[in-house]
């Protein structure tokens, strides 16, 4: 890999620029986006207009928006974007734009964006260099074994996993083998892709001179939720320290993805999960201590010696759209008195079986103009667009994410600047 450093006149992050023209020669300042389905981003593109409600985050929209009203394309900004499903990859890539969020063709554009859009805006805005965002990223991946790196070595199964697949019957020796076989898997994918677009920039970024040179800049890391309710692999989850063995895993990926793309000054930022929101809204004690506990073992390598100054642990959760929750609960309260209708509960309407499907229907809707207004019914349908676990599909959380990334991502940049 061909890395020309130069010293550049930088702006703070959060100061607000024009765009500005690529300056000749400048290295071409790469990075790498990975994770799971967070990183591929499920909000829809439909939902932006609910940005631009807060006064606070209106200017964030108009970012996003070019001079007509229509969604940027970063000038400056080249994306080449690898998902996909099972055995099925594919990439989709061009100048940064929406719709390099969830993709059900990974060549096409899918509607929705993640944190690679406003990351890319807010990168592009401090820098005079050209930037290549390499994105991987699938749905339902974990670091413990999908993503596990080299230096972690083979996966080791816990006693109570032993214990609980041999009380099933199960043949555990298919299961380590099937087991070996997963371990790195989307790891090795990853590395490879990277080195793949990196092998021929043309193909992505066609203005590219190898005279300039690249410099592979920086890592955002954005990935928790098969972790995070695995009880299998961290049985003691809710008990401080059970999560520990995550935080080990991290640390290895850091070492051998900086390794293995020959990059041991790349910048690492760790998205920490913040589904769910500040840790005080939660109501239920075991579900807060294993919330904290596994945001406590995503940040934990940020603070080793050895990464400090050049790992940083972003905190998602105030970006959680709290408005939006308090719907998404009362939403969950209808879908379960339809569940509670359709299985006759002895506690509620139907507890006889007598109402027929229609009046069930009705029984429903009724309950829900009762316990949602319209006007939630209207923020729901501009400002979400998917679970929970996914933030709602909010972009304006995707969007205040995807800046938190990249100021973080500047400042550690600029405390290495003379």
């Amino acid at each position: 890999m061909k890395v020309q450093k130069i010293t550049a006149c930088l702006v703070l992050v959060g100061c607000v620029l024009s765009n500005v023209e690529v300056a000749a020669g400048e290295p071409l300042q790469v990075y790498v986006l990975a994770g799971q389905s967070n990183m591929e981003g499920h909000a829809r593109v439909e939902t932006f207009d609910y940005i631009g409600d807060d006064p606070a985050t209106e200017p964030l929209l108009k970012e996003m928006l070019d001079s007509n009203g229509g969604h940027r394309v970063c000038d400056n900004v080249w994306i080449s974007y690898l998902t996909g499903s099972g055995s099925t990859n594919g990439e989709g890539f061009g100048k940064l734009t929406s719709g390099y969020g969830s993709r059900h063709n990974p060549a096409e554009d899918g509607g929705k964006i993640g944190p690679e859009f406003t990351f890319g805006i807010h990168m592009e805005r401090a820098t005079t260099a050209p930037i290549l965002i390499i994105k991987t990223a699938w749905g339902g991946k974990s670091l413990h074994t999908d993503y596990r790196s080299p230096s972690s070595g083979p996966y080791s199964f816990n006693e109570s996993e032993i214990s609980r697949y041999e009380g099933q019957g199960k043949d555990m020796a298919q299961i380590r083998q099937d087991k070996a076989a997963a371990t790195g898997h989307y790891y090795k994918l990853m590395i490879n892709h990277v080195k793949h677009v990196l092998g021929d920039i043309n193909r992505v970024y066609p203005e590219y001179d190898e005279d300039q040179g690249f410099e592979i800049a920086g890592f955002v890391w954005f990935q928790a939720w098969n972790d995070m309710v695995d009880g299998g692999v961290y049985p003691d989850r809710a008990t401080a320290g059970g999560y520990d063995t995550y935080s080990q895993c991290m640390a290895h990926f850091i070492r051998d993805a900086r390794n293995d793309l020959s990059a041991p000054d790349m910048k690492f930022v760790i998205g920490v999960v913040g589904v769910g929101g500040p840790l005080e809204k939660y109501e239920n004690e075991r579900n807060r201590a294993v919330h904290a506990n596994f945001r406590m073992a995503m940040a934990a390598p940020a603070d080793m010696p050895e990464f400090k100054g050049n790992v940083a642990a972003v905190q998602t959760a105030p970006y959680w759209d709290e408005a939006l929750a308090a719907i998404d609960a009362k939403r969950g309260q209808v879908n379960q008195m339809s569940y509670y209708l359709r299985t006759k509960n002895p506690n509620h309407a139907n507890k006889d079986g007598t109402m027929t499907e229609q009046e069930q229907k009705a029984f429903v809707e009724h309950f829900r103009s009762e316990l949602i207004t319209p006007e939630e019914e209207a923020m729901w349908k501009r400002g979400a667009s998917n679970a929970g676990y996914h933030y709602l599909g909010c972009a304006k959380t995707m969007a205040l994410i995807g800046r938190a990334f990249a100021n973080s991502m500047r400042s550690m940049e600029q405390s290495k600047e003379p």
